[in-house]
């Protein structure tokens, strides 16, 4: 038996006395055939339920259930947020409910059960950052982009994300959420050009949003990653870039975590005060799944989020 597996699954493997069904599931089918396969026994279970059926199965799914927020605010927030960062050069995209299966493991490296697996190949969109990313490297890779490949590829989103963790009744964590996300794409030109642009750029349409939509500060914590040969010259250097714009934005140090293996070299976490109310209410930081997808060691991603749900919950 497999030691990675859950005692569900053990349990269940037992009472169908097959073992290694996963094993054959995964090595002996391709993926389209066990589509197919899984596909036919959702259509036959779908077959033996009962209207009263379902609404248990409403009744005690978290993920199904509306969330907790006035919807008009939320969007008036979302456009708010995504005027904002349209005026910054950030073109807002509308991305789909689902991704590639395995798009938050494989690029993110989180387990794979973080995220709602699906049919049809997909995943439900945990990490909107991780499908602007792809959509990026598909444009560069198929030369769709109208951006000349010298400049900057910008997008943003808000996007209703779904998360699979339980974190019980923990306060703010939510089953399914509304992020506001950006995503900047380019290439080293040496001296962390990119990093100390694209970096500060992110941090001017935060500043832009919570100034002019809650009258309130940010203070950016800056905290050393590994993944780059000097991560702390970098850190170094983008702290610099940021006194030298005189952005009046309060900048500290966190706690080094070169075992964090999520971004790579800097990890920026953003905080606000609204009101009497302190949020931690987002972080970004740079990646290699651009690296990653189109094979080049120049590429370069940034990629930030706050959440929204909080600020008017």
């Amino acid at each position: 038996m497999n030691p990675t597996l859950t005692a569900d699954l053990e349990r269940i493997l037992r009472k169908l006395d097959q073992a290694d069904l996963i094993n054959l599931l995964v090595d002996r089918i391709s993926s389209s055939d066990l589509n197919s396969l899984l596909l036919k026994v959702f259509s036959e279970k779908t077959k033996t339920s009962s209207p009263n059926d379902l609404l248990k199965r409403y009744k005690n799914n978290r993920f199904v259930h509306p969330a907790d927020v006035d919807v008009l605010l939320l969007k008036r927030l979302e456009l708010d947020v995504l005027d904002i960062a349209s005026k910054h050069s950030f073109s807002p995209i509308q991305l789909s409910p689902v991704a590639p299966l395995g798009c938050s493991s494989v690029l993110g490296t989180v387990d794979q059960n973080k995220a709602i697996s699906a049919l049809r190949g997909t995943e439900v969109v945990s990490d909107a950052t991780n499908l602007l990313a792809l959509h990026i490297s598909k444009l560069l890779k198929s030369n769709d982009s109208n951006d000349k490949r010298d400049n900057f590829i910008r997008f943003c989103t808000t996007h209703r994300h779904v998360r699979a963790q339980f974190f019980g009744d923990a306060p703010g964590m939510l089953p399914h959420f509304h992020l506001f996300c950006m995503v900047t794409s380019g290439l080293d030109e040496g001296s962390y050009s990119f990093e100390k642009q694209s970096l500060w750029e992110h941090i001017k349409v935060y500043q832009s949003i919570f100034k002019t939509l809650f009258g309130s500060d940010i203070e950016i914590i800056i905290s050393e990653r590994s993944g780059y040969k000097d991560s702390t010259g970098l850190v170094s250097r983008i702290i610099k870039h940021g006194n030298e714009l005189s952005l009046n934005v309060s900048v500290s140090s966190g706690e080094p975590n070169m075992e964090n293996q999520y971004y790579k070299g800097i990890q920026f976490t953003l905080k606000t005060v609204i009101g009497e109310t302190e949020y931690f209410i987002g972080d970004g930081g740079f990646v290699d799944w651009t690296q990653n997808m189109l094979g080049s060691r120049k590429e370069r991603l940034l990629i930030s989020a706050i959440g929204l749900d909080r600020l008017i919950l």
